[in-house]
């Protein structure tokens, strides 16, 4: 393609909305709304249009790239340089919605989300003191970006380095550094406000700051998965603990034992509620901060990913009059959130609803919340006594600890009241076992206990650079136990993440839940009142409808929303001496040699003519207008160097499979 002309010489202001109505893309009354809109909202035009319908996203880029003789440049395939995007600021760049894409010695390419904006192109030439060459980019795309290549970890890296230097070079104490007049300006509140700022962007649950011997880590969980950045600056360490104690509250000289405590930020114009742990450790205090996004608020029981049917099922058993529905899984797998979304909507003016929780993680109208406090004996079972003769109507208990609670909890659903909790178990079936092995009676259990929903958290596939995955051997004999050998044979719909920008070379974004719901029926009840726990057992395994949490995960996994890696976590590793892995193995080896031996067969008749297939068109990170050459673009050779290898299946004694699923 040829290059679009650098920003020099007399130029003609283009008016995007003329243009549009001149190549009768909008109507001149949908461009006289969409005006009048812009000036209330101070959106872009081309925005406006779009949130309006009056035009297509894609239909406009091109019809850009079209007119201005520009590219367009699809930013979810585009591999970033950093070093390049940065020389423009990140203020520049989010002001004018630019953002530059290559470093063409002597001159730039950068793309822009309104490619007619002349100010913009000039004033960027000016900082970058070179010409432009300009390409049109989505700006959905283009905000994205910004949020993935200026992160603030190089920031963070040269506050800490400075406030080293500050220490090494003065024998102030660090509680009165954290204490100082001047503290909008210490080093170290500089250092957390990058340190917020960089957890909020990347959507962080979770940030751990540990002091090692020889250098401070600070980590990072990410979709469950903790990422760490490393900082030789050890020194800064007390003098960040001393300073978040004092946000929280805490003792800033106790430093032996460890102690919790909460705040809140305002983040990106987000409020941030922190909930802070420290722990005395040999290399000094390690701290914990878990991060709640106040503003994105609770999630309604149909936006939390539970199947429609589930949703149903779960709502007939909060919205009874009286029992018990647990929720279970590890610490991190969203048990409070699934409780807060059934409160919101049990919350009406009719009912009085009280929750006992260690802590009190949102802040809820009309509902009263306890924090238990274990120093002043404000225990779970005391003060579920005394909400008894709170006339409650709702009762919600923020964890089954020990007998006393769960003996209290289960007599109040026995009573007339809709008791929800949580406990820590594996899965569903095995939570009704688990009160009577914490020493709660079998009719107690039976007559009180409704409904049971296991949860877990799997990351989901990058939806930008997902490709097929077919599952080998080993993975469908491993389904075709689990599930059915239909579905470990077909293999279609499986996919992993290849790696990407979007994803900063996971192959993961975000997460979704996987649920397992079981419901109490006389049935199960009778055999808890026996405290026959196999026959329990096998009678819900056997319930019409009901499927396990590994079940539930395959049918994302085949539905091409997670990994089969992922599946393993929750379903665990196969026993490869197993007699019906072993079986099931042997089969589908049979299977696959007897297919094998077929298509050579056909392929080696010399009376059929075979024609390979034509191969797909090369997917470039540069579109460049009809009629023009293509440009050399960057980044694609480079694109499986930079893909994360992704961790080959526990049970699989082969190698991982490449991106397009062959053995390696």
């Amino acid at each position: 393609m040829t290059d679009a002309q650098p920003t020099s010489g007399a130029r003609k202001r283009i008016r995007l909305g003329d243009l549009l109505v001149e190549n009768r893309m909008i109507t001149a009354q949908q461009l006289d709304k969409a005006l009048a809109e812009q000036k209330k909202t101070g959106a872009r035009l081309g925005r406006m249009l779009v949130e309006l319908g009056y035009i297509d996203d894609h239909a406009l880029l091109g019809f850009l790239s079209r007119q201005l003789n520009v590219p367009h440049v699809d930013l979810r395939q585009f591999q970033f340089r950093p070093e390049t995007v940065r020389r423009l600021p990140e203020t520049l760049s989010r002001r004018f919605r630019a953002i530059v894409l290559e470093d063409r010695k002597g001159s730039y390419l950068v793309g822009f989300a309104d490619p007619t904006d002349l100010f913009a192109q000039d004033e960027i030439a000016r900082v970058l003191q070179g010409p432009v060459q300009v390409a049109v980019v989505r700006e959905s795309d283009l905000l994205a970006a910004f949020d993935t290549v200026f992160r603030r970890t190089d920031e963070i890296s040269s506050i800490a380095e400075e406030l080293g230097e500050e220490l090494a070079d003065s024998d102030i104490d660090l509680a009165q550094l954290a204490m100082g007049a001047d503290v909008t300006e210490a080093p170290v509140v500089r250092l957390l406000q990058t340190l917020f700022e960089d957890a909020v962007q990347v959507g962080a649950s979770d940030v751990h700051i540990e002091p090692d011997e020889t250098v401070l880590r600070i980590r990072q969980r990410i979709d469950g998965v903790l990422q760490e950045q490393v900082m030789k600056e050890r020194r800064i360490a007390p003098a960040l603990v001393s300073r978040l104690k004092l946000m929280g509250g805490l003792n800033i000289s106790e430093k032996r034992l460890p102690q919790d405590g909460r705040f809140n930020i305002r983040v990106r114009e987000r409020s941030i509620d922190v909930r802070l742990s420290t722990m005395p450790t040999i290399h000094g205090e390690s701290v914990v901060m878990r991060l709640l996004d106040q503003s994105q608020g609770i999630l309604g029981l149909d936006r939390i990913g539970m199947p429609e049917d589930m949703v149903r099922r779960f709502r007939r058993a909060i919205h009874r009059p009286h029992g018990m529905v647990l929720v279970t899984g590890p610490t991190g797998s969203g048990k409070t959130s699934t409780l807060y979304s059934a409160l919101a909507e049990l919350n009406v003016a009719g009912k009085k609803i009280i929750t006992i929780e260690d802590p009190v993680e949102y802040r809820l109208p009309r509902i009263n919340q306890v924090q238990i406090n274990f120093k002043i004996n404000l225990t779970f079972a005391g003060v579920l006594r005394t909400a008894l003769r709170q006339d409650p109507d709702i009762i919600l208990i923020g964890e089954m600890r020990d007998q006393e609670t769960a003996e209290i909890g289960l007599r109040a659903a026995m009573t007339g009241h809709l008791v929800l909790s949580t406990l820590h178990t594996n899965d569903a079936v095995s939570t009704a076992n688990r009160l009577i092995d914490m020493g709660a009676p079998g009719y107690l259990v039976a007559t009180s206990l409704d409904a049971v929903l296991a949860q877990r958290l799997v990351r989901r596939i990058c939806p930008n650079c997902a490709e097929p995955a077919p599952p080998d051997a080993h993975e469908r004999a491993w389904l075709a136990t689990l599930v059915d050998l239909q579905l470990a044979h077909d293999g279609h719909g499986f996919k992993r993440g290849s790696g990407c920008m979007q994803c900063n070379n996971t192959g993961y974004k975000g997460r979704i839940g996987v649920f397992e719901l079981l419901e109490i029926d006389d049935d199960l009840a009778d055999a808890l009142r026996r405290s026959d726990a196999a026959a329990f057992h096998r009678r819900a395994l056997s319930k019409p409808g009901f499927r396990t949490l590994t079940q539930t995960a395959i049918d994302l996994a085949a539905q091409g929303l997670t990994t089969l890696e992922e599946v393993v976590r929750i379903g665990g590793e196969i026993d490869l001496d197993d007699s019906t892995y072993s079986a099931t193995l042997s089969t589908v080896t049979s299977a696959d040699a007897a297919l094998a031996t077929t298509t050579n067969a056909t392929t080696s008749v010399p009376s059929i003519a075979t024609t390979s297939p034509p191969s797909p068109p090369a997917t470039g990170t540069v579109t460049p207008p009809a009629g023009a050459s293509t440009p050399t673009t960057p980044g694609r050779g480079s694109e499986q160097a930079n893909r994360l290898e992704l961790a080959p299946l526990e049970f699989s004694p082969h190698r991982d499979r490449g991106p397009s699923g062959q053995q390696s």
